[in-house]
């Protein structure tokens, strides 16, 4: 019997895997302010004014197609106060910059489409042990974690690799390597997790090429971002503050009053980074890895997992399975505020969360107020676009989904706030994996407000008001020659910990059609994995992703799990074709869709179910997995308002007990990667090679 957190039936509809998931987060959340930990509400709302990562003054100089960017330590004041609720707490972070400043998110690289740019990532964190520790917990029963690092070193991680076992943060450095999300770059500057290096470049990751990453930008006008993207430890780089944005302007999308589109341009356009955290009452970052942990005992001791003490010293650090933070963080302020004229306003929004999905509504209300009760309305805002760029045509709604790792355009018109009121940004995605219900439950009590926006500035009548005209452009991608069958399970690693993974539907093949094999050694004999590769596949496996260069291919995305994942494929835009259901055999359960189960021996043979099968994991120790049985396609799903997706996509949501459809051209060589953006899920074996071409 497998447990309710990995599998759950799903006949068309979320309900259920949501229900599962609530059950888990509100026992998790049972420890959350455990000692030493800031608390939420104490913490002002809407005082901090929003930094705008469009501001001239926070964008990169590359006007000569150069420059040298850097990961170093800062101390950023975030807003955040001590326990008296007064004094303000600094919190250290690690960012990107350049001539030795550094900021969370780091500053904006603003280029233009087709317009090379050469950038030499440096390593800026030498001698410097990893910045995140845990927390004293004695109170709670366990004991004092704050010397201790959270990194898991039991992961598939850079130092993990052969031949870098010898290394350490302390002995070699931190390991990073940049990744700019959506860019359509040469292999060679895609950010690949095997690229990593420390610092001055003592250690090189098997897949490293050199110092300079050049990006052609051969893509039009949209919102990309940079992140880290290390093997192993993506989740922790990227809460420590290494992350910002990269915009693509081109001819039509300028940036620029009067651009041919009607777009608004700054001061009227604005760049938010929309993250949660946790932290201590001193102001450092917190993220749970330890006994008396949020989330702990929820992945840990209620899965059964064990983690023997030879490695997991006291329980820890161990991953966690999602992470979900109760601080609400905008451009590396919590719950910020950003003043505004009564007219049209061009926001882009990046989810840059761990775990957290985000359905965003806007509400206007009194002057002043920092929540809901006594809302005047709600308001509708127009998508112009998202992702990789504009959209084939403006959407108005009044909730947008907005999946971990996605950006969406929006306009939002503040003429029809009455000035002086504030527009609170509202989202009401819930604090739990999301399973496809709008609104989630709400577990956190400050993490349903994310930003404000006061109506208090005059308008400045000598600049026109900006109404968007001409959007028109969205994905175009050409027929496919190729039908892909891809899928996403829960399993559990050698530890017993869930263990996201992706894998194959169908027995694997290259592009030729010919079959890919599981390896003939005795490690993979002995788990059972012999003959043609399929089900669920980790990261080290042979690649079962490879499109045959300039192809385009149509993947149907398989969701055998409880949790809507948010699938990303590096180097392309796709587009997203739509969803159906996956009829599942009457024989499976809701609390279980492997076959045989403690109720049916055998299938009903009327659809869908699971059958077991060993995962052989990064280090040869065997975890488990599952294989899909009896494909059945059910009726499609409905496309919903909030999911608005005709614009050149790189993240797509696959929900659970659903196929998902998109389609793609895989127009240059090389090995790429595709993944949960889920970061808890793709540092734990979410993630595959992608390789494009002949070589994989």
């Amino acid at each position: 019997m497998v447990s309710r957190r990995e599998f759950i039936k799903l006949s068309g509809a979320a309900g259920a895997a949501l229900a599962m998931s609530r059950m888990r987060l509100f026992r998790a959340l049972a420890a959350t302010q455990g000692p030493g930990l800031s608390d939420p509400a104490i913490q002002p709302k809407f005082a901090a004014i929003v930094p705008n990562a469009l501001d001239p003054g926070f964008i990169y100089n590359t006007k000569f197609g150069k420059i040298k960017v850097g990961v170093g330590q800062t101390v950023q004041m975030t807003g955040l106060v001590a326990t008296d609720g007064v004094t303000p707490v600094p919190t250290t972070i690690w960012g990107y910059g350049d001539k030795g400043f550094y900021t969370w998110p780091g500053r904006t690289f603003e280029v233009k489409s087709y317009e090379p740019l050469e950038v030499r990532w440096e390593n800026k964190l030498k001698h410097r042990p990893y910045l995140i520790t845990g927390k004293n917990n004695t109170a709670l029963g366990f004991d004092d974690y704050t010397g201790r690092s959270v990194v898991d070193t039991s992961l598939h991680w850079a130092y993990s690799l052969p031949g870098y076992e010898k290394y350490s943060i302390e002995r070699g450095g931190v390991p990073i390597v940049p990744h700019v999300h959506g860019g359509h770059s040469d292999f060679q500057a895609d950010g690949n997790p095997e690229f990593f290096f420390s610092p001055n470049y003592m250690v090189r990751g098997p897949q490293w090429v050199g110092k300079n990453y050049l990006y052609d930008n051969s893509q039009p006008a949209g919102t990309l971002w940079y992140h880290d993207h290390a093997l192993g430890i993506t989740r922790l780089n990227v809460y420590t503050g290494m992350a910002g944005f990269y915009i693509v302007r081109d001819d039509f999308d300028t940036g620029l009053p009067g651009n041919p589109l009607g777009l608004p341009a700054f001061p009227y356009e604005a760049a938010f980074a929309i993250q949660d955290r946790m932290f201590k009452d001193n102001g450092e970052l917190f993220y749970p890895a330890f006994p008396g942990d949020p989330f702990y005992n929820d992945f840990i001791v209620d899965e059964d997992a064990d983690l023997p003490p030879d490695i997991f010293s006291d329980g820890g650090p161990s991953g966690l399975a999602e992470f979900f933070g109760d601080h609400m963080v905008v451009n590396g302020k919590i719950w910020p505020k950003m003043d505004v004229e009564p007219r049209n306003y061009r926001l882009r929004f990046l989810n840059g969360c761990d775990s957290r999905f985000l359905a965003i509504q806007f509400f206007e209300v009194p002057a002043g107020d920092t929540n809901f009760f006594n809302a005047i309305q709600q308001l509708d805002f127009t998508v112009v676009g998202s992702d990789q760029g504009l959209a084939s045509g403006t959407t108005t709604v009044d909730t947008l989904l907005v999946e971990t790792g996605s950006r969406y355009d929006i306009v939002f018109d503040f003429k029809s706030v009455t000035p002086g009121n504030r527009v609170i940004m509202k989202n009401i995605g819930g604090d739990e994996p999301f399973g496809g219900d709008i609104p989630g439950p709400q577990v956190f009590g400050e993490t349903d407000r994310i930003m404000a926006f006061d109506v208090v500035l005059p308008l400045d009548t000598a600049v026109p008001d900006a109404t968007p005209t001409g959007i028109n452009f969205g994905p175009v991608v050409p027929a496919p020659t190729r039908l892909r069958k891809v899928a996403l399970f829960e399993g559990t690693d050698e530890y017993g910990r869930l263990q996201p993974l992706l894998g194959t539907a169908e027995p694997a093949t290259d592009y030729a059609g010919n079959p890919i094999n599981w390896p003939n050694t005795p490690g993979y004999v002995n788990a059972g994995l012999v003959g043609q590769m399929e089900g669920s596949i980790a990261w080290h496996n042979p690649t079962t992703e490879n499109p045959a260069l300039n192809s385009t291919e149509e993947w149907e995305i398989w969701n055998a799990t409880g949790d809507g994942h948010p699938v990303h494929l590096h180097l392309v835009h796709f587009e997203v074709l739509g969803r159906q259901e996956i009829v599942w055999d009457s024989h499976t359960t809701e609390d279980d869709l492997v076959i045989p189960n403690e109720m049916y021996a055998t299938p009903a043979g009327d659809g869908t179910y699971l059958v077991t099968q060993s995962v052989v994991q990064h280090n040869g120790e065997i975890g488990n997995g599952f294989r899909i049985v009896n494909k059945t396609y059910g009726p499609a799903v409905p496309q919903l308002p909030e999911y608005v997706e005709n614009a050149r996509k790189d993240m797509v949501t696959a929900l659970p007990g659903q196929i998902t459809r998109i389609k793609a051209t895989f127009d240059k060589p090389g090995r790429y990667v595709w993944h949960c953006h889920i970061l808890s899920h793709e540092d734990h074996e979410m993630m595959r090679v992608l390789h494009v071409g002949p070589g994989a």
